[in-house]
């Protein structure tokens, strides 16, 4: 059995202890355990699922909920969720990622026509920012949009985006140059249909989900599918991608909690020289270790997630901090499990094996492992008024030496 005694922690109300137990037994109960061969159906059936069990309601809220999505009960879904199924926290993810800046910035209207069906399932969401040379640089986008009368007409390529090829509508992140670099970017929400929205390409990765590439040429998009102001897409692409970035260290906790049950129960039962696995001193010390990088990462994600809703609006430290330590404490746990496993955790259709893939691709999306240490860098040391004189005095004559 899974470790839940986390739940007791005071980041929690009982409100969020009782969405982790719901859900986690609707998972055991109505959770397939092997999914289509043909991914995209498999994800379209995960979202009606989803969707008729009152998931989606936490990712998307339903116009006139004034609040953003709570990011605690995000972080919980998304960890339940990858214990059981990667396909399915994907597809949850995606429905709040492809969704957020419609609830987060969304004008009524706009809220009113795509949040219900997100919830309901008979939209699917994708958000379209990442292009061939402009992922963690977002400032560096090329993909344009001008104005045209009434509309923006969009040209330019995306690439790397999830639910690229089923999705319904995509948060599509241009250039629309009201001033140079972060400040002259813009966001639109691009409805899959549109004439010039073209799937130029469909990409397959070690944990399949679908992904595409996207190009627009010379697609007309009206002036009301503007998210926000023109010039205010960077700030919309980065509160969005706050709010969520904790949820990927989520669902990197869940893997790696899956990982550590598998290994407990495998080391129970494996013999090795007359005796099991567990009863070795080396095993032993691996088992701590992966329990200690466990409850380190539930620490950091739940602190990110409980500051989002408690403390402060901006989180960009905290969920810096969460999802670099467990994407990459989870990577290791896993890569642990594999090795105990021996030569069945590298064999197809082991529950390791398909971990080990799963976990890769998180230290990379939504901002690598080596931009998240950026990121936390220049937070601390954006912010370094609040240390002590000492320590300022210091880093202040550290600065003065280097510049001579």
């Amino acid at each position: 059995m899974v470790d839940k005694s986390f739940l007791d922690w005071p980041f929690f109300t009982a409100r969020h202890r009782e969405l982790g137990r719901t859900l986690d037994d609707w998972c055991e109960k109505s959770l397939p355990r092997q999914h289509s061969n043909d991914v995209d159906e498999a994800c379209k059936e995960l979202v009606k699922l989803l969707a008729e069990a009152g998931w989606l309601n936490h990712a998307a809220p339903v116009p006139g909920f004034d609040e953003p999505p709570e990011v605690r009960s995000l972080c919980l879904i998304r960890e339940t969720l990858t214990r059981h199924s990667g396909l399915a926290d994907f597809v949850f993810a995606m429905q709040g990622l492809g969704s957020g800046a419609i609830a987060l910035f969304g004008t009524r209207e706009q809220q009113n026509d795509y949040l219900p069906a997100v919830c309901n399932g008979d939209r699917i969401a994708a958000f379209a920012l990442s292009e061939s040379e402009a992922g963690s640089d977002v400032a560096a986008l090329t993909t344009t949009a001008v104005t045209d009368g009434a509309d923006y007409i969009i040209n330019g390529e995306k690439t790397w985006i999830s639910n690229g090829g089923i999705a319904d509508f995509y948060t599509v992140f241009v250039r629309t140059g009201e001033e140079a670099g972060a400040a002259g970017l813009s966001a639109f929400i691009v409805d899959a249909g549109t004439p010039g929205l073209e799937i130029a390409e469909r990409i397959e990765v070690i944990a399949p989900h679908p992904l595409a590439r996207l190009e627009f040429r010379d697609c007309r998009v009206p002036r009301a599918n503007l998210l926000g102001k023109p010039g205010q897409g960077f700030s919309i692409a980065m509160t969005t991608l706050d709010m969520f970035r904790a949820t990927v260290g989520a669902a990197a906790l869940g893997f790696a909690r899956r990982a550590l049950e598998e290994t407990l129960m495998h080391i129970g039962v494996r013999q090795l020289f007359g005796r099991t696995l567990a009863d070795m001193q080396m095993t032993r010390s691996s088992i701590a270790d992966m329990a200690v990088a466990i409850d380190a990462s539930a620490l950091l994600v739940y602190r990110a997630a409980w500051t989002r809703d408690c403390c402060a609006q901006s989180i960009t430290r905290e969920a810096a901090m969460a999802k670099l330590h467990a994407t990459e404490a989870a990577q290791q746990v896993i890569d642990r499990a594999v090795q105990l496993f021996g030569a069945r955790g590298v064999k197809r259709g082991e529950k390791v094996e398909e971990l080990y893939r799963e976990i890769r691709a998180l230290r990379i999306y939504e901002g690598a492992s080596e931009v998240q240490k950026l990121i936390i860098a220049r937070e601390i040391i954006s912010g370094q008024e609040l240390l002590s004189p000492r320590i300022q005095a210091a880093m202040k004559a550290a600065v003065a030496t280097s510049a001579e």
